[in-house]
């Protein structure tokens, strides 16, 4: 008989697995312990990247997609779906504060004739699966044209409010208003919804792009009084937005949690002695200003999920030397560490051989078994767990994903 593919593989790693235990069955470990860890993966719509495929497919069609993700989930022994609600200023519930996002219709601010995420809580918990509530806060486009937002759009009632940048449009985080408004445009999910949670990725001040720079120096000169620089004052902008959604969410719905998936260096050692023997290009602290360090050690979120997208052995920034020290900064603070996985590179022909492999993310997960900090994992994202080209998801499930877990609370 001929070698076994790839794709074989993942098939029968997948079929391999029992059929999903009922919602209602107690995890259990060999000897009566229950198993607890951090199972999830991220469901983006930003863009259409997961979900839906297209805009403007019927609501069945939508529906029935969306179902199916969830129902991946559970067949991979996940127990967490990071569902990404507020993509580019948007939402994808009837939000009284921003439109309907055009990621559904391919139109802003047109109904869909259904509401996404009401729907999505109610079958995630009927498949015994958390759903949070992931929120951009501060990204209103992928184009520069307010134009082309709806007519009603915030960001065209008040356009003082809004930065072009990168080839994007963004709310300017240094002023007070914007961080009011979007608090409470997000908070809205948290009140109308029992979401297990509200989840922030890495985009808080964007990413910097050579040449350019961010217009934010007319808000500087109104509110940056007492900084030392502008960095400072940008760090506590987003200090500030992250304390008040911790606020927020913990007064709205208490059971709730509140966590970001940051990028994944904080700053390297050879900039501040407190950080990663690393040297990848950026460093969140300095370039996104977002000092993810002192929200873990300080207990301002209930979970972080560094996006921790290398490989073992990566020049610049080793997936193993970033795991010890992220078990280091999480080790003794209230914060829940997860890791975030980079499933979308396994088997890209763009990326290194290690990406190659199918047990490189299982590779990472055994490393991480020995690091007590470590809560879970978390993949991205939810097309790539239903691709799986090389079947390193089943190769995950297979070798770590033997029984259910429930998520940590």
């Amino acid at each position: 008989m001929g070698p076994v593919s790839r794709r074989t593989f993942a098939v029968a790693a997948l079929c391999a697995l029992p059929a999903a235990p009922r919602a209602s069955a107690a995890p259990r470990r060999r000897g009566g312990a229950a198993v607890t860890e951090m199972r999830g993966m991220w469901l983006a719509t930003v863009a259409n990247r997961d979900w839906p495929s297209r805009p403007g497919l019927t609501t069945a069609v939508q529906r029935q997609d969306l179902i199916a993700h969830l129902d991946l989930a559970v067949r991979y022994r996940l127990n967490t779906v990071f569902f990404q609600v507020r993509p580019t200023a948007d939402a994808l519930w009837p939000s009284p504060h921003e439109p309907w996002s055009e990621w559904l219709t391919g139109v802003q601010g047109r109904d869909p004739g259904w509401d996404p995420l009401g729907t999505a809580v109610r079958e995630a918990h009927a498949r015994g699966l958390q759903l949070h509530a992931w929120c951009n806060p501060y990204r209103i486009a992928l184009h520069t044209d307010p134009s082309r937002l709806t007519a009603s759009h915030p960001a065209r009632r008040h356009p003082d409010r809004v930065v072009a940048y990168g080839g994007r449009l963004y709310y300017n985080p240094g002023l007070p208003e914007v961080r009011a408004f979007v608090l409470e445009a997000m908070l809205d999910a948290v009140r109308r919804y029992p979401v297990d949670g509200l989840h922030f990725d890495d985009y808080f001040y964007p990413y910097p792009v050579t040449g350019e720079t961010f217009d934010d120096a007319a808000a500087f000169a109104a509110h940056g009084g007492g900084f030392a620089d502008l960095a400072a004052w940008r760090r506590d902008n987003t200090d500030r937005l992250v304390r008040e959604t911790a606020a927020g969410v913990r007064a709205l719905r208490p059971t709730a949690q509140f966590g970001i998936s940051p990028f994944g260096v904080w700053r390297h050692a050879a900039t501040d002695a407190r950080g990663s023997a690393t040297r990848a290009g950026l460093q969140s602290y300095d370039d996104l200003y977002a000092d993810t360090r002192t929200w873990v050690r300080e207990g301002w979120i209930d979970y972080v999920v560094p996006q921790l997208y290398w490989h073992l052995g990566a020049d610049g920034a080793d997936y193993a030397e970033l795991l010890p020290w992220w078990a280091g900064v999480a080790r003794g603070s209230r914060t829940k560490l997860y890791i975030g996985e980079a499933l979308y590179r396994a088997g890209d022909p763009a990326q290194p051989a290690a990406w190659q492999r199918t047990d490189e993310l299982s590779r990472h997960l055994a490393l991480a078994a020995d690091r007590p900090e470590v809560a879970g994992h978390v993949f991205f994202a939810a097309r790539d767990v239903a691709m799986d080209r090389i079947g390193a998801m089943a190769r995950v499930a297979a070798d770590h994903y033997g029984q259910p877990a429930r998520a940590p609370r």
